[in-house]
């Protein structure tokens, strides 16, 4: 009986064994995928960075302006051409 009892928990201590080994591989491997999709994600963050830089760049009035100028031909209109219009006022 001690020998059957001792064959169980010899066979239960090595399935424990093999858990162990399985988790731990397991684990590793989702530690690795982890610091890989790190990485990703803080290189999306400097490229952020560089294209909310670069927007800033392009948006700026000086360029649009000299575009407008340069690559459009287009020109301010003389002051009897220009028109201003008042805002309705606003109801609550």
């Amino acid at each position: 009986m001690t020998a059957r009892l001792t064959f169980i928990l010899l066979v239960a201590l090595m399935v424990c064994a093999m858990a162990l080994v399985a988790s731990q591989h397991k684990a590793r491997k989702l530690y690795v995928e982890l610091q890989k999709e790190q990485a990703v994600a803080k290189q999306m963050d400097v490229e952020w960075g560089q294209l909310q830089l670069e927007q800033g760049t392009w948006g700026t009035h000086a360029r649009i302006e000299r575009i407008a100028t340069r690559e459009l031909n287009m020109r301010l209109p003389a002051e009897n051409r220009v028109e201003m219009v008042a805002a309705p006022e606003a109801r609550p």
